[in-house]
């Protein structure tokens, strides 16, 4: 059984965040239940797809969750969210702050009617801030958070990660403080709590575990940012027919790579001897290394490296993953046929627990839950029956 087995999490977050944090709980074992809006959430319709509203961004961030369609402007919707809302352990939605009253969403009022609940707030920055309740994207954080200038100060161009890194940065540290706050109420009696995570402060969290650097001290020793990370060489190398990514760390992989290299000379050169000095001289230990591995080819300096114990590894391209050896081995990735779409492949969930793992089961059609879920939550037939006519939820119907 799974850590989460038997939690029921109401989700209203759209996009990457809230969705990535909430399929990490649903493969951990959580129930979870996606509700959206007459239109869907915007993903359903980011990237290719075999299927209207199954695109392949929904695909990635929303397996093994049900779908509730509900028109939270109408009252009646409203209410049917309260009553699903008394059965659930979290609810999580990505509203700015100043647009929970007009749903009956705002904090105070749902943790008083329904004080089991762990109530999660994705926020974009927190609230008590001159920043609090703007509206965020990956983009915009990833600005803010010193991301477009870590990729300046190692490349020349600013510019953002090629992932949404913000986004499922944010995603990750709100799965973490959910599961946290169901361990605290367990310990507290079943008693609920508020949980808010702005993505600007867990991804300025993130960058500045290793770059806020001279500035952990005050008066500062130094710049923020670590060199060793920043250095412009920092890249796989080339070799004398591709690429290969090479990590030598301590002082005995050094001696060892330069000596294998036949530089003895390099592996006694007080520059490059310890840490501390290679961390001062690492933009010429980086040239450096990289004419010495432009010598030999790639699978000379896998070998190499391997028998020494050094870190090695070749360079993927991201189609090639699929074809990964360990990740073949370890059935990483894995396949779910539809009779409509065919088969779809998605990554595995990578944590195991006494050896299991949550096997992916396909995202939800638009609302193809809405009245089982409804139905479990104490509304009858005719009651979901006038939901649907009133325009006020959307039940798709039994394939």
């Amino acid at each position: 059984m799974l850590p989460l087995s038997g939690i029921r999490v109401v989700d209203l977050s759209t996009v990457v965040m809230g969705p990535y944090a909430s399929q990490w709980l649903a493969d951990l074992g959580a129930e979870v239940i996606k509700v959206e809006p007459p239109e869907g959430d915007s993903t359903r319709r980011t990237g290719p797809a075999t299927e209207d509203g199954m695109s392949a961004i929904f695909l990635g961030v929303n397996r093994s969750k049900k779908s509730v369609v509900l028109n939270l402007k109408l009252p009646a919707a409203q209410a049917a969210l309260h009553r699903l809302l008394a059965t659930a352990d979290v609810f999580m939605h990505s509203m700015r702050p100043q647009k929970l009253g007009k749903l009956d969403l705002d904090p105070a009022s749902v943790m008083a009617r329904h004080p089991q609940l762990v109530y999660v707030s994705l926020l974009g920055f927190a609230e008590d801030g001159p920043y609090g309740g703007r509206p965020a994207y990956d983009d915009i954080i990833q600005g803010l958070s010193g991301n477009a200038a870590l990729m300046a100060a190692q490349t020349g161009t600013v510019r953002y990660f090629p992932t949404i890194a913000a986004d499922k940065t944010s995603g990750l540290v709100a799965a973490l403080s959910i599961s946290a706050a169901l361990t605290g109420r367990a310990r507290q009696g079943g008693k609920g709590s508020m949980v808010e995570v702005p993505m600007f402060e867990s991804m300025v969290a993130f960058n500045m575990v290793e770059h806020l650097y001279g500035q952990h001290f005050e008066p500062p020793r130094g710049t923020a940012g670590y060199p060793r990370v920043l250095a412009p060489l920092r890249r796989p190398y080339q070799t004398a027919d591709g690429h290969v990514c090479m990590m030598p760390y301590t002082d005995a992989h050094w001696r060892d790579f330069f000596r294998s290299a036949g530089r003895d000379d390099l592996a006694a050169d007080a520059r490059f001897t310890d840490i501390a000095a290679r961390t001062r001289h690492i933009e010429t230990l980086y040239e450096i290394t990289g004419e010495l591995v432009r010598e030999r080819s790639t699978d000379d300096w896998l070998e190499i490296c391997e028998g020494l114990q050094i870190p090695v590894a070749r360079v993927n391209d991201l189609d090639e993953l699929i074809d990964d050896p360990h990740l073949k081995a370890t059935g990483f990735f894995e396949q779910v046929s539809d009779p409509s779409m065919g088969t779809l492949r998605f990554p595995g969930a990578p944590v195991r627990f006494d050896g299991e793992r949550a096997r992916a089961a396909l995202p939800p059609r638009l609302g193809e839950h809405t009245r089982a879920v409804l139905g479990e939550a104490g509304l009858d037939a005719q009651d979901i029956d006038a939901l649907t006519r009133d325009g006020a939820a959307f039940a798709a119907k039994p394939r």
